[in-house]
């Protein structure tokens, strides 16, 4: 398949800039594979496609307020600065993003917060991901890190034009979220809230929980028409006993194991065995899903709805097919379901 089959007509307004009022009141669209059916929902009604005995895989992965603005030295131009990824924690080394990119060179300091408290100096400008900066700061590492999360705003997709809210910080973060490292939500679980959870709980469906820490490569654009010449970016990847024993015994039994987003899917399918199951998984994971493929691990999925050529949109057309797919999204947007972050979700059985 080629990147031109990934493409459609998105009107702006469609592009969710606030999210739901409460969570789990979201639209939810069911796709029946077997069936080629199309239900509209709610996000709470969720519950009535699962019963005892089946599991959802949720990511548990925390993002961290990774949007930093800071001003460079002499001339005092504002810069956004967007931490990507930790590279040495000895020695405060950070790969990131600069915004205007133009004006930053090796060597060229940057100074945060009103007091300049933090310093960064441009030590790398050739990364693939943009540049690598050096913190130069006196504290302890913990202190560091407390310095950042005190100035630094929550990374909202650029498509948001609005500034963050303080209501932001808790929306753009699951209701699970435990281990700190992503600097983009994995969206699909923001539709959870605790009164969905406690009910699928009481109900019998088990919860595992896997770890990617998402990162930009997910949201990067393909700009390559063969899709199989485009390059993931690598993401962190932590699966542990807990969950491998929680999904194979699923498995065996035959009973639904729902991937809810993509980054769990991509999770899954980085880890699976000659057998078909699920291994333990520690390192890092750079798969890119597109039509076809054999999904090995989750029989259904929950998403969210996808910017167009976007690699998401790809992996769910290579879940639900293409031609269903582009059907779905034709009456999305139709019916002015909200796409992307903070948008409406997909239940694909």
């Amino acid at each position: 398949m080629k990147l031109s089959d990934f493409n459609f007509e998105l009107p702006n307004e469609l592009l969710a800039e606030f999210p739901a009022e409460n969570r789990d009141e979201s639209r939810l669209m069911v796709l029946n594979r077997k069936e080629r059916t199309i239900e509209h929902h709610k996000f709470k009604d969720v519950i009535n496609f699962f019963d005892e005995g089946d599991v959802m895989v949720l990511n548990n992965t925390k993002v961290f307020p990774a949007r930093l603005f800071g001003n460079k030295e002499k001339t005092g131009a504002r810069i956004e600065v967007f931490l990507l990824r930790e590279l040495n924690e000895e020695q405060r080394l950070w790969d990131v993003l600069v915004d205007p990119a133009r004006k930053i060179r090796i060597g060229n300091k940057l100074y945060f917060g009103d007091d300049d408290s933090l310093v960064a100096e441009v030590i790398d400008n050739t990364t693939s991901r943009g540049r690598t900066l050096r913190f130069l700061f006196d504290g302890s590492y913990e202190e560091f890190r407390k310095k950042l999360k005190e100035l630094g705003e929550t990374p909202l997709p650029k498509y948001i034009k609005r500034d963050p809210t303080p209501d932001d910080k808790t929306r753009y973060q699951t209701i699970y979220a435990k281990n700190e490292g992503a600097v983009a939500a994995p969206t699909a679980g923001l539709h959870f809230s605790k009164h969905l959870l406690k009910r699928l709980e009481i109900k019998g469906v088990d919860l595992a929980e896997l770890t990617l820490h998402v990162g930009l490569g997910t949201f990067n654009p393909v700009e390559v028409e063969d899709l199989s010449k485009h390059k993931m970016d690598s993401e962190e990847l932590i699966i542990d006993q807990n969950a491998v024993d929680v999904v194979n015994a699923a498995k065996a039994n035959n009973r639904r194991i729902c991937a809810v987003g993509t980054t769990v899917m991509r999770g899954l399918e980085s880890s699976v065995s000659s057998m078909n199951t699920l291994n333990t998984y520690r390192g890092w994971t750079h798969k890119f899903i597109f039509p076809p493929y054999d999904f090995a691990i989750a029989n259904c999925m929950i998403t969210n709805f996808h910017t167009p050529k976007s690699t998401l949109l790809m992996m769910v057309s290579a879940f639900a097919d293409p031609d269903f797919i582009k059907e779905a999204y034709d009456i999305a947007v139709k019916e002015k379901y909200n796409f992307y972050s903070y948008g409406d979700a997909m239940l694909i059985l």
